[in-house]
């Protein structure tokens, strides 16, 4: 295999020291303080206030993209670590603009709901500026808002990365030729061998075994803080907050989760029906990413490069480009190495109207997959980039629109390619997908959900820890496994992060949101690009049910979420069948 390219960071900055990245640390700093002080002057004008409000966001949005892209490379250097902090030091002041200007815009409260109405010259802002009047209902005083955001960066944000930092560097010894990360035993999942799978769980679980109190402190650090913080800014509980974020309520979440409850057997079923063509009793958890169907085509990074642009480009011509762009333009760093976080991601940079892309290229179709599902987003933020901060900020339950519906864009183009043996173990390979998206999302729900329920009765040990997470994995799993990761809540970072609990269930909402609106574009014109487009543009200025109502979606009808589960059922079915026969 060629070497893979690293990713190109010098349009943005050409280094942390830069003068450039230095510049606009202080360029923050400085218009922060110089806004607030405008805010207390009646005569000025609403939208030019906004419109610098949202410059200073575009700008602490590209200097923390930057430097967490930095760090997320190589987790243990100094430089990268400083330019974080730094960040974080601007973010402070950022964050405390943040407070006086919500407070602000509740003293002009009569003069937004007229500007924002229909023909008036905010109207386009009408919901996110109301998003952020009733967020200002929520806030603390002033002096309690920087003190919370100050004592974050020394308590939660530093537990977080803790758990970064050591998910991804410690290892332990392999064999005679040496040791594996535990980065490198997890992505011993995926391997052919089921021996080699135990042996690299085993291994995996004993190295969180000998760091269980050190993450069992963090997450009682996180979850503790949450939970105060929640209280005192009147939120009925994490999980009321958290879907404020993430513009849902309670009805489209239980109609979600119900859905998804609903159709656990057939999970179940395709777990055993796994098993059986494995020739084993049951599925143990290191063999839900075991392959089946053969070996699996093996992909060149070129290779893949060209089959994304081509799946993209039968969509919509313009999505390929982009694609194609990416990739020639190293705006992806897809090689694994010590240091590096695992898994990927993209991030975007406003003020160069660009995104990046981390991941860990393994050659296989799951790589290629995972490249698409990270373009998917990149594309989703190429769309609204072009839009200020407050009208292209979206929220989780959205973000994952693009991502999955790109991926099934290419898993479609994989099975049309593929004979018989490729095309069960690419069945098998979404099917995979889909389980973790909703099985192991739910499981995660029901832990994180247990967590809040106990943590203020005391902090709960590592032990605890693993009895929910274990309770939680039955819960979804069932009997389609006989062997439970008990140290699920020491992998997931998503658990460590303050600013938004219940990290899982916008990954099901996503999956099946864009599952849903594939099955819709099969019986639509072939101007759905279009429209698909429109939607995503949508994203960040509406609350979901409306943006889903732009594809004539009703959120809180299981109906909808059904018909989207139903594709999956489909795949269920097929392998199933071919496994019996």
């Amino acid at each position: 295999m060629s070497t893979l390219p690293v990713w190109d960071l010098d349009p943005i900055y050409p280094g942390c020291t830069s003068k450039k990245f230095l510049d606009d640390l202080q360029w923050v700093s400085n218009s922060s303080k110089d806004l607030e002080a405008k805010l207390s002057d009646a005569s000025v004008d609403l939208q030019s206030l906004i419109s610098e409000y949202e410059l200073i966001l575009d700008y602490l949005e590209t200097l923390n993209a930057y430097s967490s892209a930095c760090l997320t490379t190589d987790t243990g250097n100094a430089e990268y670590l400083k330019a974080v902090a730094q960040t974080e030091e601007a973010a402070l002041l950022v964050q405390h603009l943040e407070v006086v200007f919500l407070n602000f815009l509740a003293t002009r409260a009569d003069e937004i709901k007229a500007r924002c109405a229909e023909g008036g010259d905010l109207s386009a802002y009408r919901f996110p500026l109301s998003e952020l009047l009733e967020q200002q209902q929520h806030q603390m005083s002033e002096e309690l808002e920087d003190l919370a955001n100050d004592l974050a960066r020394s308590g939660t944000d530093a537990f977080s990365r803790l758990q970064e930092a050591l998910s991804s560097s410690v290892a332990t010894e392999w064999d005679e030729k040496g040791e594996k990360t535990v980065i490198e035993l997890r992505n011993l999942a995926f391997d052919p061998n089921r021996n080699v799978r135990k042996k690299a769980f085993e291994k995996e679980v004993q190295i969180w075994k000998t760091y269980e109190v050190a993450f069992a402190s963090s997450l009682n650090g996180v979850k503790g803080s949450t939970i105060t913080l929640d209280k005192r800014r009147g939120y009925a509980s994490p999980l009321d907050r958290s879907l404020s974020q993430s513009r849902i309520d309670r009805t489209i979440l239980n109609a979600l989760i119900s859905t998804i409850e609903k159709y656990l057997p057939m999970f179940q079923n395709y777990l055993k029906s796994k098993a059986k063509l494995m020739r084993i009793e049951k599925c143990a958890f290191y063999d839900l990413f075991a392959p089946v169907g053969g070996d699996g085509k093996k992909y060149s990074y070129d290779e893949a490069h060209a089959f994304i642009v081509k799946q993209f480009s039968l969509f919509d011509p313009e999505m390929g480009k982009f694609a194609d762009q990416a990739f020639d333009n190293h705006w992806i760093d897809p090689q694994s190495h010590k240091g590096k976080v695992g898994g990927a991601y993209d991030t975007a940079f406003p003020l160069v109207k660009q995104s990046r892309i981390l991941s860990n290229f393994d050659y296989t179709y799951n790589g290629v997959s995972t490249l698409a599902h990270e373009l998917g987003h990149a594309w989703h933020d190429h769309i609204v980039l072009e839009k200020s901060n407050l009208l292209r900020t979206y929220p989780m339950t959205l973000a994952e629109t693009a991502s999955i519906f790109s991926e099934f864009l290419v898993f479609q183009g994989a099975l049309q390619q593929s004979d018989e043996s490729e095309k069960l173990g690419l069945i098998e390979h979404f099917l995979q997908d889909a389980t973790q998206v909703c099985v192991d999302i739910l499981s995660r729900f029901y832990f994180e959900s247990a967590v809040f329920e106990k943590r203020p009765e005391g902090e709960l040990t590592a032990e605890q820890f693993s009895s929910l997470m274990i309770d939680a994995q039955k819960k979804t799993y069932g009997e389609g496994l006989g062997v439970y990761h008990p140290y699920m809540w020491a992998v997931k970072g998503h658990y460590y992060s303050s600013d938004f609990s219940f990290y899982n269930y916008p990954y099901a909402f996503g999956q099946l949101f864009a599952l849903g609106l594939w099955a819709k574009s099969k019986h639509s014109s072939s101007s759905f690009n279009e429209d698909y487009k429109n939607l995503l543009s949508a994203t960040g200025s509406l609350c979901a049910s409306d943006v889903a109502a732009l594809a004539g979606i009703d959120l809180a009808d299981t109906a909808f979420w059904e018909d989207a589960m139903k594709v999956i059922a489909y795949y269920a079915e097929e392998f199933e069948h071919a496994v019996s026969h």
